[in-house]
């Protein structure tokens, strides 16, 4: 690959606000490397959470076990299995304590193609690979066990620098698939114009209760 995908983004980076963090992980990359391969995604669609200040959070109601990874430094993975059927991966940010995170809910495989195919062998085209939080965490290989990953450290899973985007092709508006008092806040941020953003759909009551998307 080129130059663009050079330089891992330092702990720092993930050590801001939340909204901050989302908007600016827009066009960065995420490489995750398996025995099968390495395939890489740039990010083109977002969602922040911004932990006990945020009834759309998975850590609105304090610590647990599952969420205690968001409650540690910045830059790890959160990933965490949604509905019962698939992974979701997001990105720890803010200081610690904080509990905040960010969605990744889609991008373009840039790297690594023929491996994401292989693992989205139902994707009609390229675009589709990893348009959705359940369809990029499949095109990356993304588990389970990456949670709690550090992403600034040598490992498997990093975000690299990439090529931002600039202001003017961001846009903001609701999360997908959140109710309640967090359904209307306009926290999802993507790419305008990007082919692999997801499309947005209001959230649908479910007489189970099971995990949602977001963190």
């Amino acid at each position: 690959m080129a130059d663009e995908l050079t330089g891992a983004l330092p702990r720092a980076f993930f050590d801001r606000d939340v909204l901050v963090v989302a908007r600016d992980l827009l066009g960065r990359v995420v490489r995750h490397r398996t025995p099968e391969g390495a395939v890489v995604v740039r990010l083109s669609e977002v969602e922040a959470y911004a932990g006990p200040l945020d009834p759309g959070s998975h850590a609105y109601r304090g610590r647990t076990p599952r969420t205690a990874v968001m409650f540690g430094p910045p830059g790890h993975a959160y990933v965490y299995f949604s509905y019962g059927v698939h992974w979701c991966a997001n990105l720890v940010c803010g200081p610690e304590g904080t509990a905040s995170a960010v969605l990744l809910r889609a991008g373009e495989v840039v790297e690594g193609v023929e491996l994401a195919r292989s693992r989205r062998a139902a994707a009609r085209r390229d675009a589709d690979l990893a348009r959705g939080p359940a369809r990029l965490t499949s095109a990356l290989g993304v588990d389970r066990a990456r949670d709690g990953a550090d992403v600034c450290a040598d490992g498997p899973l990093h975000v690299l620098a990439g090529e931002p985007v600039g202001d003017e092709v961001v846009r903001w508006g609701p999360r997908v698939g959140v109710s309640g008092p967090g359904g209307t806040t306009e926290w999802r941020a993507w790419v305008d114009g990007d082919p692999t953003v997801s499309a947005y759909r209001a959230a649908v009551p479910r007489r189970a209760r099971r995990t949602r998307p977001g963190a």
